[in-house]
């Protein structure tokens, strides 16, 4: 692991959704999309537990939320017209779940992209989508 960080501003909240359908909470310190691992710290005592190494061949998306918590009852808005930079997409996971937001970055042969809310109300600031598990994606 990295040198570890000293303050919590330094770090991001996420939430990773593992393709075998867990969710691991917790805070990352040392992410980068060009990168294939990341390590993940602890919700609990970020600063003083140690984390794990996440490999992100077994990540199906890292979602940086504003909260631990969320609203998954919330009505997911499909704004036409949104403010945010980039194009709308829709990606279906081999999971079957399907994301929609917007994108600057989407290129299927990189190791994944950025995905944005079109809400800002959402509680996701942006996720990165891993693509070897996109079954689908389409401009929308």
């Amino acid at each position: 692991m990295t040198t570890a960080p000293n303050s919590l501003s330094q770090l991001n909240k996420v939430v990773v959704a593992c393709i075998d359908g867990r969710r691991l909470k917790g805070y990352l310190y040392n992410f980068s999309a060009l990168k294939d691992f990341f390590d993940l710290l602890p919700q609990e005592n970020p600063l003083q537990e140690r984390g794990s190494r996440i490999e992100l061949n077994s990540v199906k998306a890292v979602f940086f939320v504003k909260d631990f918590i969320g609203n998954s009852d919330r009505a997911r808005s499909d704004c036409k017209d949104s403010k945010k930079h980039g194009r709308k997409i829709e990606v279906k996971c081999s999971d079957g779940e399907t994301l929609v937001g917007m994108t600057e970055g989407y290129n299927p042969q990189k190791l994944g992209f950025f995905l944005f809310p079109v809400n800002d109300a959402d509680n996701n600031i942006r996720a990165f989508v891993i693509n070897k598990n996109v079954v689908a994606a389409k401009w929308v």
